[in-house]
């Protein structure tokens, strides 16, 4: 069975099908920018859009960067500040006419790497940090969801640890593999300071760089890439809409 999947971005709006089998894209992701400003409207027409051209019927998994309870959300990291309080579920169910599962985006990427990836069997504490325009984060206790999580905004080095080290960090300010690890290593620290997890598992764009800044990493907890690396939010959506 497919179903389709988005992943909401600070930069791009991403969709594809998604065998839920496997987690295998069915074909190549459609991607749109992200509109500016990224309103809850503008967003749900840009949504509507891809997936006319993607021309997938059923259900749709949408992963946002906001903490989401039911189906409400209320924050609005790299998005337009009317996302904060807006019963968002329901107003792209309408835009779409056609269900929708709501969920934040990095915990749609655990969850792909949970059921299906990376993290697949494993027991304790995982934590899945999702490197991209912020850092977005999950955290698993014997493969159980605590939901919306967002540690991407704890301070780490007197700033929110997505100011320190996310992959748009990295980009703007020209950071090499090395620099820009260290700064993930800030991170990594302090998030096994707090939780003491059994696994971090890194995904996110950076991720198809993995073997350049793999090495440079240093942490007591075992480090492993995200098997869906950038689509792992694509492949969570379409999962929890699957569900």
């Amino acid at each position: 069975m497919n179903r389709l999947g988005f992943d909401v971005g600070g930069s791009s709006i991403k969709g594809a099908p998604v065998d839920l089998s496997t987690g295998e894209l069915v074909r190549a992701p459609a991607t749109v920018k992200t509109p500016q400003p990224a309103t809850l409207m503008a967003v749900a027409d840009a949504i509507d859009a891809l997936a006319v051209q993607l021309d997938a019927n059923g259900p749709v998994g949408l992963a946002v960067p906001s903490v989401v309870k039911g189906g409400v959300t209320w924050t609005a990291a790299n998005i337009d500040a009317s996302w904060i309080g807006a019963p968002a579920e329901a107003v792209i169910a309408k835009r779409l006419d056609r269900p929708i599962t709501l969920l934040n985006d990095g915990d749609a990427a655990g969850m792909a790497e949970m059921q299906l990836g990376a993290g697949r069997g494993r027991r304790g504490l995982v934590m899945v940090l999702i490197f991209g325009t912020g850092i977005g984060s999950a955290l698993f206790v014997d493969g159980k969801l605590l939901p919306n999580t967002e540690l991407g905004h704890l301070e780490v080095s007197g700033v929110e640890a997505e100011q320190h080290a996310s992959g748009r960090t990295r980009t703007a300010e020209k950071l090499d593999w090395r620099k820009w690890a260290d700064r993930v290593n800030d991170v990594l620290a302090t998030y096994q300071a707090l939780f003491w997890p059994d696994l971090f598992i890194i995904g996110g764009g950076v991720t198809e760089h993995f073997a350049s800044f793999s090495p440079l990493l240093q942490s007591r907890v075992e480090i492993l890439p995200a098997k869906f690396r950038a689509h792992a939010g694509i492949v969570g959506a379409a999962l929890a809409a699957g569900a």
